[in-house]
């Protein structure tokens, strides 16, 4: 074989070499879409709303597109999740129990609000003589969604604490299958009760949609940790970084910062992890709810 010959085949075989040395590192550059969704425990025009700038700030900060896809109900979102047609959801505590149960520990938490380390529910009514947990027996009461655990899971777990149980003790037990709605149902004199999260409660009142006059918590529970940001454990750790990075950035000493973090209702992300969920497990176990 002649000289030039052999040099055309080192040339083929090196560009080969190459080429095989880029695509072994394509996987950490192959994802160009961080496809993000929530739990719908508000209107899905709110949860758009609410994401619109963060989802612009993300895709800045991750040099790469960031599509939100709102799912029809809580399980939608873990499904998505663990099938891989999501890369991030918004869960509530119980529901990322949830997935991190359905996945077998394959799902990782990366941040929540410096609010969900104690996130509380309150309870409301119209009602004049409903003022304690112990005077809803006999009455009807409206839950969220069966998976949601400031609409549901806690304040189920704080009811039994009060020796009262939903489905016995009560007349009858509803699920709005959101925050909003349950407000709706109680203000609507469809049930004498409801149990919400206080962040929506808090939110429907600021912004005068609820008449305090005749809607009162008569409860607020005590505080548990709640809502985050989950990402699949497969994820490249890179991203990984840079999406906790993003979060942790925000500040609302600055515009952009402040209307993201007021839309999302948090003063500010704070990282956080699985075993900060324990409980959320415990009581969803202790009442029923998860597999002892």
């Amino acid at each position: 074989m002649s000289h030039s010959a052999l040099r055309t085949m080192k040339s083929l075989l090196c560009a080969a070499l190459g080429a095989g040395l880029m695509l072994a590192s394509a996987p950490s550059l192959a994802q160009q879409v961080l496809r993000v969704s929530a739990i719908p425990d508000e209107a899905p025009t709110e949860l758009q709303r609410k994401f619109k700038p963060l989802g612009e700030y993300l895709e800045k900060k991750l040099g790469m597109k960031v599509e939100f896809t709102p799912v029809t109900d809580y399980a939608a979102s873990v499904e998505g999740l663990i099938n891989k047609k999501l890369d991030m959801v918004w869960f509530g505590g119980f529901t990322f129990v949830q997935a991190k149960e359905r996945s077998k520990g394959q799902v990782v938490p990366l941040v929540q609000r410096a609010e969900d380390e104690k996130f509380r529910s309150v309870f409301i009514t119209t009602t004049k003589d409903i003022n304690k947990l112990e005077d809803l027996k006999g009455r009807t009461l409206s839950f969220g969604s069966e998976s949601s655990t400031s609409g549901h899971l806690m304040p189920r777990s704080f009811l039994l604490a009060a020796k009262i149980d939903p489905d016995s003790d009560l007349k009858r037990v509803a699920y709005s299958g959101a925050h909003d709605a349950t407000v709706a149902a109680v203000a609507g004199g469809k049930v004498d009760a409801g149990a919400l999260n206080i962040s929506v409660w808090e939110k429907l009142v600021g912004e005068k949609k609820v008449d305090t006059h005749a809607v009162r918590v008569f409860y607020t529970t005590p505080g548990y940790y709640d809502y985050n940001w989950t990402v699949r454990a497969d994820m490249a750790p890179e991203l990984k970084k840079k999406i906790s990075d993003a979060f942790l950035a925000l500040s609302a000493d600055n515009a952009e910062g402040k209307a993201i973090l007021d839309l999302q209702r948090a003063s500010k992300f704070i990282p956080t992890k699985a075993e900060n969920y324990a409980a959320i497990e415990a009581a969803a176990k202790n009442a029923g709810l998860l597999k002892k």
